[in-house]
């Protein structure tokens, strides 16, 4: 008995350890424990009442075990059989009835949070209605009502209703907005009758402005750790602003050179304003868009100089994304355009921004 307490000592230091290491780990930007939304703080209201059971649960427990211990120790020259509780009917009905009212109380707002949650408002005339496509390693965004297509950055009206349809593109994978809402799977499958894939859909809401980090939740492959996207929650008037913005006609470089090199290398796959295709990120507002690839802080903030600035992270993409995201489909161009080409594109794409928040 002493080696165990003795073993239990040198231990308790290591576990408090890791305890005080554990709980720094993680972002507030990227958690479910600050909900900023009413389908988030629905969510947290159930894990708290989930918690709050549990450790009634293990407080009773553990302050029954503690007073059995002492109470009904084995005491000097007592040597008496203790009284046997076996087929005790009051207690074996007390520890049946009280887990089951324990249960019925989680279980009665879960099931209703469940049902409430899973409405789809894909057909509510108020909602926003997004449908979310998701590749390796990006994701695509597409507003049916005002054939707007982007990608990376999913901006949404504040106080709305965001009615999200999702599918994949390639692999399995989900979407996951921590302080707005759950995750849910986008899954792969080909058209059925209505013409749609096999789509799954949620909804939810963000009560304030403010940019919300989203992530892949499914491991879909070597660089599924780097696929984030963000949400823009902007006022009414803001958004409005976007949606005229997003559809504006987008000047081309006016250098013949750096033009023909953007026309020829970049906009068979990708989209600035209508000009270009759409297999691969709308470039139209990148410039505006929070990081480059999904992962490269894109900003000239100083605070952020050690990540590059916004011109130095497009050449960076532009020459090898490879190396910046493994398994990205995107080739690289370094050895295909020349140092002055590069620059360029990258001094014009870092020019595309849409100021619509003014």
């Amino acid at each position: 008995m002493m080696n165990r307490w003795n073993v239990g000592k040198r231990l308790l230091p290591l576990f408090a350890g890791m305890m005080l290491l554990l709980s720094a780990c993680g972002r507030a930007d990227l958690s479910a424990l600050n909900p900023q939304g009413p389908v988030a703080e629905e969510q947290f209201g159930l894990m708290k009442l989930a918690i709050s059971i549990m450790l009634i649960v293990v407080v009773v427990v553990f302050a029954i075990s503690l007073y059995v211990i002492v109470r009904f120790r084995r005491r000097p020259g007592d040597n008496k059989i203790p009284v046997q509780v076996e087929g005790n009917h009051k207690l074996e009905i007390i520890w049946t009835v009280i887990p089951l009212i324990l249960l019925v109380i989680l279980a009665v707002p879960t099931v209703n949070s469940v049902f409430g949650l899973s409405k789809d408002y894909s057909k509510d005339k108020d909602a926003i209605k997004v449908e979310v496509t998701s590749h390796q390693f990006w994701w695509e965004f597409y507003y049916p009502e005002y054939d707007i297509r982007t990608a990376q950055e999913l901006v949404i009206p504040t106080g709305k209703k965001i009615a999200i349809t999702t599918k994949s593109g390639d692999v399995k994978h989900a979407i996951w907005i921590p302080s707005l809402a759950g995750k849910i799977d986008t899954n792969t499958g080909t058209a059925d009758a209505n013409g749609t894939a096999n789509t799954n859909k949620m909804y939810f809401e963000a009560t304030k402005a403010g940019v919300y980090l989203g992530k892949c939740a499914e491991l879909c492959g070597t660089s599924h750790a780097l696929m984030d996207f963000k949400v823009k929650a902007v006022d009414e008037a803001s958004f409005e602003n976007w949606k005229a913005a997003i559809k504006a006609p987008v000047a081309l470089p006016s250098d013949p050179a750096i033009k023909d090199a953007l026309v020829n290398n970049c906009l068979s796959c990708h989209a600035i304003g209508e000009q270009g295709g759409l297999s691969f990120p709308n470039l139209t507002d990148i410039g505006s868009r929070m990081t480059v690839g999904g992962i490269l802080i894109n900003t000239d903030d100083a605070k952020y100089k050690n990540e590059g600035t916004t011109v130095e992270n497009l050449k960076k993409w532009i020459k090898n994304p490879e190396a910046v995201k493994p398994g990205a489909l995107m080739p690289g161009f370094e050895n295909e355009l020349s140092e002055q080409e590069i620059d360029g594109i990258a001094q014009y794409l870092a020019g595309l921004k849409i100021d619509y928040e003014k």
